[in-house]
């Protein structure tokens, strides 16, 4: 095994693997309406964004876990077989109770609603992860080497926790019997992710479905669901999809006259969130342009971005630990610069030509940085402004892409 190879990011092709082949299958079945290519590409663009950030933070995260354990566990609890039965239940009522508040505490919302923006539901949904979820699971997992399952314990488990709940995000599954009674499967969790009313707030389990059961949360699938949030969120944008109901909550802090409304506004429910906060700052932050229609090419450019992005993140986090801080910073920007045009792309933003001119210009300093050639860096940067102040390079990019230039 060749050192400092960091083999966990295999895990990041066997993903797409599978999203691959959901996606053959149900193009067989003709079922290929599942899939919205707008969609797919705002899924995996939150799903790099995520893994990137979990590069820098996983082993935060894991050294909680050993602090914890080390100077507060309550409990010795050995590695006998019987107790690792016992840590998969515990963790998945932890994660029970997570994901329920998670649900019902809006600044625990505005972590995991992007996990529920989508309208669609298939595998590449189950990437729809954020960083701020990570850090607030963090806490709650920690509850596990606090009562004393040793951290060698609990993170395997985490990680089977987590692999398992990526194959309930699709519809191409039906109802599984009496398994139905045990696990939750595609069809309960299908129910989770329902924006209907009657679907609302079900299903919290990831693993077992009986917790749901003994709480007062279960509900079967009696109806195809419209999958999404209740007030559909309309953006593509990666930042907007990030960040918009943390910026909603602000307002409604900013807007209450009372303390108690504005604890409410940040530990309250959804409910209590105002529906017409989000339209006005919509309004303001989101500026809407007439879109055109794109051409053929645009599809095959943001696929080719994405993949860019996919591929960056593979090699960077096999060699990780190999890697020097420049070499980090330069991909990490990169990455992230992409993904911000992805959505941009889609919503036909004023500025993706500038954020383009930016994104070639990471790469370019990263070698001037390299090579020790500031004044290269400069000599490029200048003649690029020229450049652009000359020719009509901005309408030309738009013409490569859209029907009509913008």
């Amino acid at each position: 095994m060749a050192e400092g190879i960091n083999y966990t990011a295999l895990m990041v092709p066997a993903l797409l693997l599978f999203m691959g082949i959901e996606y053959a299958y149900a193009r067989h079945k003709k079922k290929s309406s599942y899939f919205k290519f707008e969609s797919s590409i705002s899924n995996l663009s939150i799903g790099v964004a995520e893994r990137l950030m979990d590069l820098f933070f996983s082993a935060s995260f894991y050294s909680i876990y050993y602090a914890v354990y080390k100077y507060y566990h309550v409990f010795d609890i050995s590695n006998s077989w019987y107790w690792w039965i016992i840590l998969l239940l515990a963790t998945d009522l932890v994660w029970y109770w997570y994901h329920r508040l998670g649900h019902e505490i809006n600044i625990l919302w505005a972590a995991h609603i992007v996990h529920h923006q989508s309208e669609e539901f298939n595998y590449t949904v189950a990437a729809r992860i954020t960083i701020f979820q990570a850090v607030v699971r963090c806490g709650f997992w920690s509850i596990l080497p606090l009562l004393g399952f040793p951290p060698g314990m609990v993170i395997p488990i985490l990680l089977v926790h987590g692999g398992y709940s990526f194959f309930t995000h699709t519809r191409l599954v039906g109802k599984l019997g009496f398994i139905e009674n045990i696990l939750i499967t595609p069809s309960h969790h299908r129910v989770h992710h329902a924006a209907d009313e009657e679907y609302l707030d079900k299903n919290y389990g990831d693993i077992f479905i009986f917790w749901d059961v003994l709480f007062g949360t279960f509900k079967r699938e009696e109806k195809e669901p419209t999958y999404g949030i209740t007030h559909p969120l309309k953006s593509n944008s990666f930042i907007w999809q990030h960040f918009h109901y943390y910026a909603e909550i602000w307002a409604a802090v900013h807007k209450s006259k009372t303390w108690k409304e504005k604890f409410r506004a940040v530990f309250g429910g959804p409910e209590y969130m105002n529906p017409n906060i989000r339209p006005l700052l919509e309004r303001k932050l989101l500026y809407k342009q007439p879109k055109v229609k794109p051409k053929n090419r645009f599809k095959a450019y943001l696929v080719y971005q994405i993949t860019l992005t996919m591929a960056a993140l593979l090699v960077m986090s096999l060699f990780y630990n190999s890697l020097d801080i420049p070499s980090i910073i330069a991909t990490t920007l990169l990455i992230l610069v992409t993904l911000v045009n992805c959505g941009a792309l889609l919503e036909q933003r004023r500025w993706i030509f500038y954020l383009e001119i930016t994104r070639f210009f990471i790469p370019i300093g990263y070698l001037c940085y390299i090579y020790s050639a500031p004044a290269s860096f400069v000599t490029c940067l200048l003649f690029t402004l020229i450049i652009v102040a000359i020719f009509p390079l901005k309408k030309w990019y738009h013409s490569q892409l859209f029907q009509t230039a913008q």
